[in-house]
């Protein structure tokens, strides 16, 4: 990470010498995460790069609901700086830092998840955890790569019923050689910031699921490869080594997705609170509202609707900058 901050404000912040501070004629307090001022709304915002900091100090100087401040601290090469108000960000305010570049504005629910407290997320596999869509990159080898392609995308926006587009997809992979799964599993390419997100979350003793609509051969490298407590997706039908271009038992759908988060927790005792779910596409709708948090990234427009908060210009990095830890306090 850079450390020569941009502007005096943000120096004095970051270096918490002292708990007021004022900049050009404007008072600020600083407060820590554990002890955040009684009756405000946190915001956080989280960027990668210093150069932000003057664009932002000249946000920050608008604010008139503007309380209090806190640096948030993760081991995770991100900035994050915590704004409480007393009252909402308002449209305009909200617009004017959402145009900053690779700034990631996250509004904390009243209860936010606690990051020091065992937690369940449920992630999504394709475009979420990984960089691809499988299906579409299985089609390419197999040679039918265009007309699965037109299919997911429309799957993805919710144009499509899951099952009915998830069969017709695999189905264009009959007779394909099944090589071409171990070709993929083995370059699979992680999303930037899954494998140092994931990381931090084991430290504290969360437990990680993929609940995918892809296939188990790729969820199943992925927990072995990343220590995940549990992945579900769907099972292709494989016969003499030849893709039979079908899905065999219980289809991976949305509503599975959505029960996973349920069942998941039950299973390990996950007090509610505390199930966080994370995906992409219209299909994880409904795993994101089961959740307590739930949240779209780099998403299709309906889920970013639906999710409780996003993550739409960095990397996965950013999700335990929206936990709360109050293990210092």
């Amino acid at each position: 990470m850079e450390s020569q901050h941009q502007t005096s404000l943000f120096s004095w912040l970051y270096e918490q010498a002292c708990d007021q501070f004022e900049y050009q004629g404007k008072p600020f307090v600083r407060h820590t995460e554990a002890e955040a001022p009684e009756r405000t709304l946190r915001v956080r915002l989280v960027y990668e790069v210093v150069d932000l900091e003057a664009s932002l100090t000249d946000s920050l100087m608008s604010l008139p609901s503007l309380v209090s401040m806190a640096t948030i601290q993760r081991p995770l090469g991100l900035w994050c700086v915590e704004l409480c108000l007393n009252s909402p960000l308002t449209e305009m305010q909200r617009a004017l830092l959402s145009a900053l570049p690779k700034l990631e504005v996250i509004e904390m629910p009243k209860q936010p998840v606690r990051l020091d407290l065992p937690g369940l997320l449920v992630m999504d596999m394709d475009s979420t955890a990984i960089e691809i869509e499988c299906i579409d990159e299985l089609a390419k080898m197999a040679g039918v790569g265009e007309a699965v392609a037109v299919v997911t995308e429309r799957a993805m926006q919710g144009e499509l019923d899951f099952e009915q587009s998830l069969r017709a997809r695999v189905s264009q992979l009959a007779g394909a050689d099944a090589g071409i799964i171990d070709k993929l599993c083995a370059t699979l390419p992680l999303m930037p910031g899954l494998e140092a997100m994931i990381t931090l979350l084991q430290v504290c003793q969360w437990r990680l699921v993929l609940a995918s609509g892809g296939f188990t051969p790729f969820v199943g490298h992925l927990k072995d490869l990343l220590g995940l407590d549990a992945a579900y997706a769907n099972e292709l039908v494989i016969e003499a080594g030849t893709l039979k271009g079908e899905v065999r038992g219980t289809v991976v759908d949305a509503q599975f997705k959505a029960d996973t988060v349920a069942r998941c927790a039950t299973q390990w005792g996950i007090k509610a609170g505390q199930r966080c779910a994370i995906g992409d596409g219209a299909n994880d709708i409904p795993m994101v509202q089961m959740a307590d948090f739930g949240i779209a990234f780099h998403a299709k427009p309906k889920l970013r609707l639906a999710a409780d908060a996003a993550i739409a210009h960095l990397d996965l990095r950013v999700l335990p900058y929206m936990l709360l830890d109050l293990s210092e306090q």
